[in-house]
């Protein structure tokens, strides 16, 4: 029996929520995982404005309810007064996973030196591992490309679906097994 993974994608913008910006950030997520895995999967989309409550809210639903495995978030991420993304993720998590911030900043920080300026973060709630990305579609892809190797093994350790990847694009890596 196959299990499919479901996959939070939220869209953090004011003018997208609005309709007055396109949102790239979302669509980009969904043909990455498309061209990424291999394994069943389905995208539970939101596209939310920068408003923390509500950014809480959409993380615990997407947790909690909707069971997603993954939850992976676009904007919301720089020092601006409206970007509150990373304290949300902060506020639901009950396990913080600084290595995704740090991974995505050193490979973002090889393209633009703004980079630094990014508060991109993850963490771990329940049975779902949150991630910060930026906004920028090009940006996505290089983030994601850098972390995305550990990703199916951190969703094995908190015991969510298996994913798996094509190995031409990403080599997710797990653990020989002991005999």
């Amino acid at each position: 029996m196959s299990t499919i993974a479901r996959i939070g994608i939220v869209t953090v913008s004011d003018r997208a929520s609005r309709g007055e910006y396109e949102d790239r950030g979302g669509p980009a997520l969904i043909e990455y995982f498309k061209e990424v895995l291999t394994s069943a999967w389905e995208p539970e989309s939101v596209i939310i404005p920068d408003e923390r409550p509500l950014v809480d809210e959409t993380l615990r639903q997407l947790a909690d309810e909707k069971g997603c495995c993954l939850i992976v978030t676009t904007g919301g991420t720089g020092p601006s007064p409206r970007d509150i993304t990373p304290e949300a993720t902060e506020a639901v998590c009950e396990k913080m996973m600084p290595g995704f911030g740090e991974l995505m900043r050193q490979e973002s920080l090889k393209a633009v030196p703004t980079a630094i300026l990014s508060r991109q973060t993850a963490g771990i709630r329940g049975g779902s591992l949150i991630i910060n990305l930026p906004g920028q579609p090009k940006a996505i892809k290089e983030c994601l490309d850098a972390v995305m190797p550990a990703i199916p093994y951190c969703i094995d350790l908190i015991e969510g679906p298996f994913l798996t990847t094509d190995p031409d694009r990403i080599v997710a890596f797990r653990p020989k097994k002991k005999s």
